[in-house]
């Protein structure tokens, strides 16, 4: 029992993480890829949730006045979640065409303020950024030419960090974001790709439909879309711009909310994870996500079933010795971090521990009934 248990723990953990990309891989050699044409400009709104972004929200709305995109065919709408600093002040400074400004008097969080942009957006296209979010100039005109595609609901870009990897955390954040960029690479072939961006995401605005406040809408919405039949792809020439954490304890908790959110979000979409209604698109789901966070508990199911079954077998000590080699370094890596030092080497194993450690918290919670509505700006 000890052993199968050890067998199927160490599957279950190669088949979510190197299995599942490499039948992807596998699959995309006889998948046919569509071609968006080079040029497509329908008008666009691009939304801004911001609450108490005054550092950043200036340099935020001229990136996107600085877009390539046609001036006539953008609008910018810049909703403010009660904020309490300078934030409404400094987008009143660029109030006019095309920036407008709508403000939430109450505190009701990111997807209530995305509902009422998406009320007074006008134009065909929405494009959702985040307050900090910096566009290179052509990521609009990237993202939206999708559109021309009517089977195309949903399109999400590329996050690519500016600091330097100076601390474990943003080195493990940056390989664990080429990790994502490589599955929704092969996923978009197929016209499903599960995580995505959240910063620099557009869709139909005919398309949108009012989220509940307490889902989170840049996963509530394409999984809705995907759904409905719809293909939600991944454009890696629209990239933005964002400052990497660079703290394990900033990013434990930014994880613990997003993980929260999305069980949430899953919880209400379960109906999509079955496979015998929805095919591959529940498989891509059920492995991208909830199979995903579950790697934490196997690791502790591998390693102490390993510790049962090592004693007289020269191949369980030598597996023991690996994952006991794996953790040391993961420890050493958190040590480095507390210390404010990067220890190269050890900092994938770190982050992976500490991505995974945070999935198992944040389930916890999540059967406990927490869930995250509000925000706070983002720290580096």
């Amino acid at each position: 029992m000890v052993t199968a248990l050890l067998w199927f723990s160490a599957a279950a953990i190669t088949s979510i993480y190197v299995g599942y990309p490499l039948v992807l891989a596998i699959a995309s050699l006889f998948t046919r890829t569509r071609r968006a044409p080079e040029i497509y400009e329908p008008s666009v709104t691009v939304i801004i949730a911001a609450h108490n972004e005054e550092a950043t929200i200036d340099a935020v709305i001229r990136n996107k006045l600085a877009s390539d995109y046609p001036a006539g065919k953008i609008e910018i709408i810049v909703v403010s979640d009660a904020s309490t600093d300078r934030t409404e002040e400094i987008v009143r400074r660029h109030v006019g065409s095309p920036v407008r400004l709508a403000v939430q008097d109450k505190r009701k969080g990111k997807t209530a303020a995305m509902n009422a942009g998406a009320q007074l957006a006008t134009g065909e296209v929405l494009v959702f950024s985040d307050a900090n979010s910096m566009y290179l100039p052509q990521s609009i005109h990237h993202l939206v030419r999708h559109f021309a595609d009517p089977t195309v609901g949903y399109v999400t870009g590329r996050m690519m960090y500016l600091q330097p990897k100076r601390s474990a955390v943003e080195m493990g954040c940056s390989l664990y974001m080429m990790y994502e960029h490589m599955l929704r690479s092969l996923e978009s072939r197929f016209g499903r790709i599960i995580g995505v961006c959240g910063g620099i995401d557009a869709m139909r605005r005919r398309s949108f439909q009012p989220v509940r406040d307490e889902l989170m809408a840049d996963l509530f919405l394409p999984l809705r879309l995907m759904s409905e039949g719809l293909r939600v792809i991944y454009e890696p020439r629209a990239i933005l711009i964002e400052p990497a954490l660079n703290r394990g304890r900033e990013e434990w908790k930014m994880r613990v909310r997003v993980i929260v959110s999305t069980y949430h979000v899953l919880w209400d979409m379960r109906g999509l994870m079955n496979p015998f209604r929805h095919g591959v698109a529940a498989l891509q789901l059920l492995f991208h996500k909830p199979l995903r966070y579950s790697v934490g508990l196997w690791q502790i199911c591998l390693f102490a079933t390993t510790v049962a079954r090592w004693e007289g077998s020269p191949f369980f000590e030598g597996l023991l010795g690996v994952q006991v080699g794996f953790y040391l370094a993961a420890f050493i890596g958190f040590l480095g971090e507390a210390a404010g030092r990067n220890v190269r080497v050890f900092s994938p194993a770190f982050y992976l521990c500490l991505l995974n450690l945070a999935s198992i918290a944040a389930f916890f919670q999540f059967v406990g009934g927490r869930r995250f509505v509000t925000w706070a700006p983002r720290t580096s």
